[in-house]
């Protein structure tokens, strides 16, 4: 009974699938070139069905313009409206402003 039991339970383990949570980390004044480099790879990681969480880092006195960063997850967001849904909207954390996109459900 035992050995049956742990054999369905090896065969569902196997048949999960786990979400795979891709990063991409931007700074406050992240240039347009940059910018358009990462948002191209966040696209293909979501075409890939991989789960993005897009991170803001702030150092020092660029704590006092938090809105830079959440302007910048905005942008990102209108950017891929046609391929992401929002899973987690931006939000501060000590000094890391983070946003989590999952691939648009069709």
């Amino acid at each position: 009974y035992q050995y049956e039991k742990n054999k369905r339970a090896r065969e569902a383990r196997k048949k999960q699938s786990k979400v795979v949570l891709k990063g991409m980390q931007f700074r406050p004044d992240t240039a347009e070139h940059d910018y358009q480099f990462k948002k191209r790879h966040v696209e293909d990681f979501l075409k890939n069905g991989w789960k993005v969480r897009a991170t803001v880092r702030f150092r020092g006195r660029e704590m006092l313009h938090t809105e830079l960063g959440r302007n910048l997850l905005s942008r990102l967001r209108d950017d891929l409206e046609e391929v992401a849904d929002v899973e987690q909207p931006p939000r501060m954390e000590t000094r890391i402003m983070s946003m989590t996109l999952a691939p648009k459900s069709s």
